[in-house]
């Protein structure tokens, strides 16, 4: 057993004084800190959502929901939309950064997690991830006079953010598991257990969606939309790391191997919001879909204002957000060396991990959100 160091306590301290903050907060100032702040920026969203609104009002501490944007646009006071915005990100970014740290410790005590192999059995847990947020989107799409199968409150489990808590609670649930089953001598590794729970909860939820597309009407089944996200972002991950790693060398450097698992995985989101966003429609969608995090919707408006019209019409709007994404994804890769892994292992493993996450994870979402037609 590790001691506790002064690194662990500092955490420790620094997560309660945050958390204290905010509860104390809200307790004396509820309109300003938890109506303008938490309630406006995180808890309000996942409300919203979760009652399928086009927005809901604070009011007071008694939220009111909208049905249309011209209603929202009337609301008073603290208001919020469905899905994320700038605020909401940045602090779901920073508070990424500080679970990693606590995770850092918590594999540390493990023993286990200072390999670049940890990564990989994690995979299919960020495709679930995706396909369980696509189960409330099914969920959305339920008409009206029909019961939907989860409800509000349950809903907000597989609504951002709290979706991420709850995918992280069953990864961790399938970690021990399979540390347990490694050091009771059942297995050889943790690792080959750990990808068969992801496996089996993707599998789970994949084929939940499929049993909805066959025995309801509002969720339908276009498979094209995975064959084509699946296949052109790997062959756009191979087609630039083979030649990535004969030419530039030195951007590989640190992921000689990996680094073509993170291209593949951003390339995923950028492929889906391009094959949704603007040819949804021609493979088989009522309509094309809306991007829906803000970094999609801001890149998208700048492509609709800046590619004129003839040329948008043949090639789309969407397109510059795939280009983002692989080159964000190359900057990144080339960020990392033998050094920082040498310095930090499991701290440099878990970045890894969330930055295939924060990719993979959207991107499964926006293929199945088409797939299903939700």
């Amino acid at each position: 057993m590790f001691p506790e160091t002064t690194t662990e306590r500092a955490w420790t301290a620094a997560v309660i004084g945050i958390v204290a903050a905010l509860v104390g907060g809200s307790l004396l100032f509820p309109d300003l800190v938890y109506g303008s702040f938490v309630w406006q920026y995180f808890w309000g969203p996942v409300y919203a959502d979760a009652h399928n609104a086009a927005c809901a009002a604070w009011n007071g501490g008694t939220p009111q929901l909208y049905a249309s944007s011209g209603a929202c646009e009337a609301a008073t006071g603290p208001t919020a939309y469905p899905g994320y915005t700038v605020v909401s990100e940045i602090g779901y970014g920073l508070t990424l950064i500080g679970s990693l740290s606590g995770l850092v410790f918590l594999l540390r005590r493990l023993d286990i997690g200072d390999r670049i192999a940890f990564i990989y059995p994690l995979v299919p847990f960020m495709l679930f991830g995706g396909a369980l947020r696509v189960v409330e989107d099914a969920m959305d799409s339920v008409p009206a006079g029909v019961e939907a199968a989860i409800q509000y409150p349950w809903n907000t489990l597989i609504i951002s953010p709290l979706i991420y808590f709850t995918v992280f609670f069953f990864t961790l649930a399938a970690l021990l598991a399979s540390v347990w089953l490694d050091r009771k001598g059942t297995t050889e590794t943790y690792e080959w257990p750990l990808a068969g729970f992801g496996t089996a909860m993707l599998a789970a939820t994949l084929g939940y969606l499929v049993w909805l597309s066959v025995t309801t009407d509002f969720v339908a089944f276009h498979p094209i939309f995975t064959i084509l996200t699946m296949g052109l972002a790997l062959v756009i991950a191979v087609g630039l790391w083979v030649p990535i790693r004969r030419w530039f060398p030195w951007i590989a450097a640190g992921t000689p191997r990996l680094g073509a698992v993170v291209l593949w995985a951003h390339a995923v989101d950028g492929v889906s919001n391009v094959l949704g966003i603007d040819w949804g429609a021609e493979l088989g969608l009522p309509n094309d879909l809306v991007p829906k995090h803000p970094v999609n919707r801001a890149v998208v408006d700048v492509g609709e204002t800046v590619i004129p019209e003839s040329i948008a019409s043949i090639i789309g709007t969407a397109w510059p957000f795939l280009l983002v994404k692989i080159a964000a994804a190359l900057i990144i890769i080339a960020l990392f060396d033998e050094e920082m892994y040498d310095e930090g292992p499991r701290f440099t493993t878990l970045l890894l991990i969330a930055i295939i996450a924060v990719g993979l994870g959207p991107g499964t979402r926006d293929m199945l959100r088409a797939t299903f037609g939700v």
